[in-house]
C-alpha cells in the first residue's frame, strides 16, 4: 500500500506542475511569481491538517492510552512542522513580490508564526529525556492545547484586518476558473504526499519504539 500511494504522490506532483505552468494563466499584476501560490496554499492547509490529526490523536491517547495514538500524533505534528515553515518561507517570497516585503506582522503571519512555534516546542518535549509513559502524556496534553492557535490562524484573514487575502472566500477570492482547478489539483497532489509522510514516519516511529523496548529488556 505505502508503495502504492508513493508512486500516486508522485505522479500527481508532476501532473501539478502542467497545471502549474501550462493550464493556470500568468496573474496580470504580479506575474510568474504569483505560481507558487498553488505551492504555499497546500503547504499551509495540509499543516493545519496535520495539527488538527495531532490534536485528534492526542485526545485520543488521553482517553485510551494506545501507544499507536502518540506515535500518530507525533508523525503528524513534525509533518505539519515542516509543511507549516515551509508554508512561511513560501509566504515570505511571495510577499516580497507582492508587498515589497519580506515579512510583516500581519495577523495571519503572525498566527501562523505563534502556532510553528508552539509544535516546534511540542516536538523539543517529544525528543526529552522524560520516562517514555510521562513523555507521551506530557506530549499529549500539549497536543490538545497547542491546537488552540490552528482555528485562530484559519480565521485571522476573516476576524481581523488584514493584508493578507481570504483566497477561499464566499466569493471565490477572484480567482479565474483555471487557477481554481489549478488549486484544488495542487491541494490533491500534496495531500497525497502528506499522507504518504505522516504514515511513513508513524512507521519509522513504531520502529523505533520497538527497538527502544527492547534494549530496555535486554538490559
Amino acid at each position: 500500500m505505502m508503495s502504492i500511494l508513493a508512486v500516486l504522490a508522485a505522479l500527481a506532483l508532476c501532473a501539478a506542475q502542467w497545471f502549474i505552468w501550462v493550464h493556470a494563466p500568468v496573474e496580470a499584476t504580479l506575474g510568474l511569481i504569483q505560481k507558487i501560490f498553488y505551492v504555499h496554499m497546500p503547504l499551509a492547509g495540509w499543516s493545519m491538517v496535520s495539527f488538527l490529526v495531532c490534536f485528534l490523536a492526542s485526545a485520543g491517547y488521553l482517553w485510551r492510552r494506545r501507544p499507536a495514538l502518540d506515535l500518530l500524533a507525533g508523525a503528524s505534528a513534525e509533518i505539519g512542522v515542516v509543511f507549516s515553515g515551509l508554508a512561511l518561507v513560501t509566504g515570505s517570497l511571495w510577499a516580497r513580490a507582492s508587498w515589497n516585503v519580506w515579512w510583516t506582522w500581519d495577523p495571519r503571519l503572525t498566527t501562523t508564526l505563534i502556532m510553528w512555534f508552539v509544535y516546534a516546542a511540542y516536538l523539543s518535549l517529544r525528543a526529552s529525556a522524560l520516562p517514555a509513559e510521562r513523555r507521551s502524556l506530557a506530549a499529549a496534553v500539549l497536543g490538545v492545547v497547542a491546537f488552540l492557535d490552528v482555528p485562530l490562524v484559519f480565521l485571522s484573514a476573516r476576524m481581523w484586518r488584514s493584508i493578507h487575502p481570504a483566497v477561499l472566500a464566499s466569493q471565490g477570492g477572484g480567482l479565474e476558473p483555471e487557477m481554481l482547478t489549478t488549486l484544488f489539483f495542487c491541494l490533491g497532489a500534496v495531500g497525497l504526499l502528506w499522507l504518504w509522510l505522516v504514515l511513513f514516519r508513524a512507521r519509522q516511529l513504531a520502529a523505533a519504539a520497538r527497538i527502544e523496548a527492547a534494549m530496555v529488556f535486554d538490559r
